[in-house]
């Protein structure tokens, strides 16, 4: 059979099983912006991917995504063939007739990803080995998540249709989406809200009277993620807290801003006020996984010139103080002891400082802490030196990524840049740098933004993996960073495990996991302007060559 007809008739076999037997694979609905592709959503329309099944040892399937507008491409192939697997670019289909339907358009991408023997035309083809050892293991997977805040709250509420909602929420954290588990909230308000917000607002309220009552504002956010869960069908959803600020009256300077710290006198009505969160998320049906002892604390101390939105400063002595003779006891002595405590969540350059600061305030304060949790806001400019200095005086520290996305240096633009490819490959350099260097999981930050890169009530706005349209409420687009995302956190559950990944040479970067089911599950990346030919080589199954497209992004998934 030539090649092109092994084109055709695996374009065809696609098809069928995507009719008949994958329910859930449904193609991206391709629109041009302003930078490359997105993915078009509606009430009636959303893509989605089943995760792959193997039918033997021998089997592997790889997931692909690349700057010419593949999105989850999926392709098979077997170890210890002699056959150079090819995974064809995304190829423009011809334009739309009236007689277009969706089955047409599943054809034109399966002929667009068609995995087949038959070579692209390339005038540089580059090389590399990759050494998969599952024999060496590292560190055990949390899982990946997003934000839920008061700006997504409000762009949700505002969706014409309830099954657009439905949609966003599958998105994310459906097996047939990104799979996610982790999801970040805050305690009260933040920038991403439609004004500042706390509870126990009103001076002098050291009882914190009205706190066994949601707020407004979470009634509606508590009743998304409720649905969130039931249409999604996540299982044992992680929801970390965090807080931006105390109300005014706790503080120094009085001020949801500026320079402004909690007063020593209440530091145990500020540890009390968590304490009676967990247990208003608890009793309306939202079980917290954990909390932070306070979002950015530099920026209350530091940064208050530059910061204009609810934050509340702290030193890591004045922290390490409050954590070790308020927080910590207070948490560890109530009924919810056993939930996580992270550190610092603050950008890369105060670690491992920080911690040793704490513990020479109070020594042994930083053993009040489960986790520690970085922004990786600065990650390009302070390295990872840093965070490897911190495992070492720090070990067996649940470590995440708490808060990331693009868009708030002043030499990026602040907002969403549609079909931006760049920020996706900054995403994933960040999420293979950080996972190679330790980091236990990634929460983003905002799920969804509109147009602007809002609502902020300060107008800080940045970047989003989905962006609503408000102009009819009816649709969002899925930003090339959300499938950058699940290149990682779709194949890749919660208690897999780090093995080692070592390509030959630079043209590859690579993470692998051994799955609690013991597939393995590794993320390839071709930042390149050349096609790649990539050897994966294992330890236990053996070796299999595929070429893959420059700029491309892959999850490979092997038993």
């Amino acid at each position: 059979m030539s090649a092109s007809k092994g084109v055709w008739l695996f374009a065809v076999l696609l098809l069928i099983a995507a009719i008949g037997g994958q329910g859930e694979t449904v193609p991206c609905k391709v629109k041009d912006a302003e930078q490359g592709k997105l993915c078009v959503c509606t009430a009636d329309y959303c893509d989605y991917l089943e995760n792959p099944t193997l039918t033997d040892d021998t089997e592997f399937a790889l997931i692909s995504s690349s700057k010419q507008g593949l999105r989850f491409a999926t392709s098979s192939g077997h170890f210890e063939t002699e056959i150079k697997y090819t995974v064809q670019d995304y190829e423009e289909p011809g334009k739309e007739t009236k007689n277009e339907t969706i089955f047409s358009r599943m054809l034109d991408q399966a002929m667009a990803s068609a995995f087949t023997l038959e070579s692209r035309e390339s005038t540089i083809t580059r090389y590399v080995t990759l050494k998969v050892n599952r024999s060496r293991t590292h560190q055990t997977i949390a899982g990946f998540g997003g934000s839920y805040t008061g700006a997504v709250s409000y762009l949700v509420d505002n969706f014409k249709q309830p099954e657009l909602a439905d949609h966003l929420f599958k998105s994310f954290y459906a097996k047939e989406g990104l799979g996610f588990n982790l999801m970040r909230i805050s305690i009260g308000g933040c920038d991403f809200d439609l004004s500042a917000w706390a509870y126990a607002e009103e001076e002098g309220n050291t009882d914190l009277d009205g706190m066994d009552e949601l707020d407004e504002r979470d009634v509606l956010r508590v009743s998304h993620i409720k649905r969130l869960v039931e249409v999604s069908g996540v299982k044992n959803l992680r929801i970390k807290g965090a807080a931006w600020s105390a109300p005014p009256w706790m503080k120094t300077n009085n001020k949801w801003t500026g320079f402004g710290r909690l007063q020593k006198q209440y530091y145990q009505t500020w540890a009390d006020y968590h304490l009676k969160w967990v247990k208003l998320m608890e009793d309306n049906g939202l079980p917290i996984w954990a909390i932070s002892t306070g979002n950015e604390p530099l920026n209350g101390i530091v940064f208050m010139y530059f910061v204009r939105f609810m934050s509340m400063g702290w030193t890591p002595q004045a922290q390490a103080i409050w954590l070790n003779d308020h927080l910590g006891p207070t948490i560890r002595n109530s009924e919810f002891k056993d939930i996580i405590l992270f550190g610092n969540d603050d950008q890369r350059y105060s670690f491992p400082h920080w911690f040793k600061m704490m513990n020479y305030t109070r020594p042994n304060s930083v053993d009040y802490l489960d986790g520690l949790s970085v922004h990786w806001y600065w990650d390009e400019i302070f390295g990872s030196s840093l965070i490897d200095e911190t495992t070492e005086y720090a070990p067996d520290k649940l470590l995440i990524v708490s808060e990331s996305c693009i868009g708030d240096k002043p030499w990026q633009k602040a907002g969403p840049i549609l079909g931006s490819w760049e920020r996706a490959e900054k995403y994933t350099r960040a999420f293979l740098q950080n996972l190679q260097h330790g980091f236990h999981g990634w929460i983003d930050w905002n799920i969804i933004l509109d147009e602007e890169g809002g609502p902020n009530y300060v107008d800080n706005t940045v970047d989003a993996p989905v962006i609503a349209n408000t102009t009819t409420n009816e649709e969002f687009y899925k930003q090339p960073m959300f499938y950058a995302m699940g290149h990682f956190s779709k194949l890749v559950p919660e208690g897999s495990i780090r093995v080692d990944a070592v390509p030959s040479n630079v043209n590859l970067d690579s993470v692998a996991f051994l799955r609690p089911d013991k597939k393995i599950a590794a993320v390839l990346f071709n930042s390149g302007r050349a096609d790649l030919d990539i050897t994966v080589v294992d330890t236990e199954r053996g070796q299999f060559t595929v070429n893959v497209p420059a700029k491309s992004i892959h999850t490979l998934l092997y038993s």
